[in-house]
């Protein structure tokens, strides 16, 4: 018998899986550097990658936040939304999932600076995250201005496609809410119908709904930029049915 892999498998047994953004940008700075090196390890939600956790046994969120209810942030960018949350909602912890290197530097620094310590951090491909995620472990999670692949045949490559939200749901605790905010209309317009399709209910009951920020909401620096560049954002609110 063959001890050889599938095809579809990488050495360590990971799936292969494509993955279309950047991890990593221009050199961060000697500051950036030292967060990384010093503070990053420290903020881990557990064993997740698959070098680590090769049985994909699902993290122990409850030993590692102590019971407290927990949210999850996809692609937190510089990390403002994600420190400000922490910082407003002690009694919840957050994870943040970030692929790109230099976005994780910049969340360390205003983690030190904020001194929130309810929050963890995955520097990788979500879907990795999702893998070992408990069953109906997660109370509300966060898709802040995600890559939007503008080109239509790129358009596969979004998050709000079945390959991510259907562990999406799974990970979610019934009832649990799901918040979207974009300012590319075609986004709106593929995640109106693929959010639901996959077993969430869209919340707006009013144009305000969706054309006004959350009550918690603080502005990021992608939201910055779409309104420089003349862009309207949307908030869309989702409850995991």
């Amino acid at each position: 018998m063959s001890d050889k892999r599938p095809s579809d498998t990488h050495p360590t047994g990971a799936p292969w899986r494509n993955f279309y953004g950047r991890f990593k940008g221009k050199t961060p700075r000697p500051s950036q550097e030292a967060y990384l090196d010093e503070d990053l390890d420290a903020l881990s939600p557990g064993a997740v990658d698959w070098e680590d956790n090769p049985e994909r046994s699902p993290l122990d969120l409850g030993t590692r936040f102590g019971g407290a209810p927990v949210w999850l942030e996809i692609g937190f960018g510089g990390g403002e939304h994600l420190v400000h949350q922490a910082a407003e909602n002690p009694q919840a912890a957050i994870i943040g999932c970030e692929p790109f290197i230099n976005g994780v530097a910049m969340l360390l620094g205003k983690v030190r600076q904020a001194k929130v310590g309810n929050l963890a951090i995955y520097p990788g491909d979500v879907r990795n995250l999702f893998d070992v995620l408990p069953d109906a472990g997660i109370e509300k999670a966060f898709l802040l201005y995600p890559d939007p692949w503008p080109k239509k045949r790129h358009h596969r490559r979004r998050f709000v496609t079945p390959e991510f939200l259907e562990p999406l749901h799974r990970v979610l605790v019934p009832g649990a809410e799901f918040r979207v905010a974009t300012d590319i209309p075609d986004y709106v317009r593929q995640t109106l119908v693929e959010v639901p399709r996959a077993g969430f209910d869209w919340l707006a009951e009013r144009p305000a709904d969706w054309r006004q920020p959350w009550g918690d909401w603080t502005s990021t620096r992608y939201e910055q930029k779409a309104l420089r560049e003349g862009r309207v954002p949307h908030y869309l609110t989702f409850r995991r049915r």
